[in-house]
């Protein structure tokens, strides 16, 4: 009978101690605002022809969810590529958006939202001229607050031929490259 309790005790163990890792933070149960044209960790990240702001971090919602503010001046977006772990959500505030995902292919404008379910091939792009803004959301949040991150470090444009330079930091970001940016 002691050896069964002796063997039980690693399993028990482990299960509560997933049960404490899924239990929330106590970050999560403060509110916040960030104000507009503010990033929540007070960063500056210039990609891909826009500015990023994050609005909502994974350390807000325990790894759960992050939210972007995208305002973007460039026409383009990025390679056509998927998730492997996060859906993606996009949300038009201004401007103008084609947004693929699988074989569809939406025209979004302002107030208009598109779902992207992880491991399906999805990619946007601005298609208006002047200004566009737009909400992206990751759910869950994975590692896509550092992926922006180094991003940024390659410069403020969309970068030519992005889905061959650009392969190997989007796999280390549990991303795949599956084609090349929308063409409109």
């Amino acid at each position: 009978m002691k050896r069964r309790l002796f063997l039980q005790f690693p399993l028990l163990a482990s299960v509560l101690a997933v049960a404490a890792k899924n239990q929330p933070t106590e970050i999560s149960k403060k509110g916040f605002v960030v104000k507009s044209g503010m990033d929540r960790n007070q960063e500056e990240l210039n990609i891909m022809g826009g500015q990023f702001d994050c609005k909502v971090s994974s350390k807000d919602t325990d790894g759960a969810l992050c939210i972007y503010d995208t305002v973007r001046q460039a026409k383009g977006g990025p390679a056509l590529h998927l998730h492997h772990y996060q859906d993606e959500l996009f949300y038009i505030i201004k401007g103008e958006f084609i947004v693929k995902v699988g074989e569809d292919t939406f025209n979004l404008k302002a107030g208009d939202f598109a779902f992207a379910p992880r491991k399906v091939p999805h990619a946007f792009a601005k298609t208006n001229d002047g200004e566009a803004q737009m909400l992206v959301l990751f759910q869950p949040a994975g590692s896509m607050e550092d992926f922006f991150k180094q991003m940024s470090k390659l410069g403020k444009d969309i970068p030519k031929d992005q889905e061959h330079i650009l392969k190997d930091l989007w796999a280390t970001h549990g991303m795949e490259v599956v084609g090349p940016p929308l063409k409109f």
